[in-house]
């Protein structure tokens, strides 16, 4: 097993050929492949799988770090990682077979859950047919998972979702991710259409398979709810830190227009520099305490509370929201430069507000958070997973 702070430095010595490959992956819609087999080769997509998946059970904050280094160099490229990692270390949760159908390293796999469709019991297994939003790197996976209830005529015989995999060929691509932000990450939608797999390709739960993780993988002890949430805001914290250290090159360099100083030397810039550094690094910190924590307790096998959990995810949503105030702060000292075409701000603010907008991290879990700390238990999506 790969230790997780080996795989932050892998992630930190790729960050050279995310950044040249980034402009291609933005004009394209979807991640360069040279870049997503980098990533595969350095063992990065494996860095919340299981052991039994030959991954590395990384911390959280191996993870975010390495999720995070990644992010710097690229915004889309750090978001198709993110949900690469979170996609084999959910699904192998689930899908015994996996551990083999997926045993190479190289393996890519992308799914979706923005979608419930469906699974029919025929001859040889199970016909699956369905579309899914928002699957992101599906132009470099191997596998695509999509989340569907499987029925035997009109009977449903899966009392809850459960994932159906289609090996690349078996699922078809259609262009929808036509969008501001995130462009490069390729979320495009992904459509099967009758395709009959064996029962191996059906993830129906196996109460001895998830007992056994969670024997063996301290990961998989943490709530689903938290596994989803630190590692979107280490996609937020690397485009701020981008953006915060893109500003203060240009605020060295630029003299504003009717102006005789430098933007370094304008208070207002320097103000906005404050705020920017500020909300990003007292965020960052509170976010990696969480993780650290969460690592400590699941290690010892002690369950979580829901407080623990409000708290963990007030800190995801609230560091997100953050780091998009930081990139909106610099962006605004920045006057119209940022608004350059090309200019790395511009790319730098769009794809921070897609980060903000997802449900794991999203602003208004700042106040389901808190109310569960006050007590109130009101239905809630993140914090009702197991």
């Amino acid at each position: 097993m790969t230790n997780g702070r080996t795989l932050v430095e892998r992630a930190i010595a790729l960050t050279p050929l995310v950044r040249n490959h980034a402009d291609q992956a933005e004009a394209d819609r979807h991640l360069d492949e040279t870049v997503a087999v980098a990533l595969a080769e350095a063992g990065l997509h494996r860095l919340g799988a299981p052991p039994s998946y030959a991954g590395a059970d990384a911390s959280p904050r191996h993870q975010l770090e390495a999720i995070e280094a990644i992010t710097y160099a690229d915004g889309a490229t750090g978001w198709n990682l993110m949900i690469g990692v979170e996609n084999l270390a959910l699904m192998a949760l689930q899908w015994r077979h996996g551990a083999e159908l997926l045993s190479d390293p190289l393996t890519i796999v992308c799914g979706s859950t923005a979608a419930v469709c469906r699974a029919d019991a025929v001859k040889g297994g199970w016909q699956i047919t369905g579309r899914w939003p928002w699957a992101s790197g599906c132009h470099n996976a191997h596998w695509f998972g999509g989340q569907v209830l499987a029925f035997s005529g009109d009977e449903q015989v899966s009392p809850r979702p459960v994932y159906a995999f289609a090996r690349r060929g078996e699922f078809e691509i259609l262009d929808t991710w036509h969008t501001s932000g995130m462009r490069g990450s390729g979320s495009h939608d992904v459509l099967i259409d009758g395709l009959v797999v064996p029962d191996e390709q059906i993830a129906f739960y196996d109460k001895a398979w998830v007992a056994r993780q969670r024997a063996e993988s301290v990961l998989a002890r943490i709530p689903l709810g938290v596994r989803l949430a630190h590692n979107k805001t280490a996609v937020a914290l690397g485009i701020a830190r981008a953006a915060v250290d893109v500003f203060i090159e240009l605020a060295a360099h630029k003299t504003p227009a009717f102006g005789s100083v430098s933007l370094a030397e304008r208070p207002f810039a320097q103000q906005a520099l404050a705020r920017a550094e500020s909300r990003l690094r007292a965020g960052r910190a509170w976010v990696l305490d969480e993780c650290d924590h969460a690592w400590e307790r699941a290690s010892r096998h002690e369950p979580f509370t829901d407080k623990q959990k409000a708290v963990f995810l007030m800190a995801c949503a609230d560091t997100t929201a953050g780091c998009v105030e930081a990139v909106e702060s610099v962006v605004e000292a920045a006057g119209t430069t940022a608004n350059m075409a090309g200019h790395p701000l511009d790319r730098l603010r769009r794809n921070a507000t897609v980060v903000r907008s997802h449900v794991t991290v999203a602003p208004h879990l700042r106040d389901e958070a808190a109310a569960r700390l006050l007590g109130i238990t009101t239905p809630s999506f993140l914090f009702d997973l197991p």
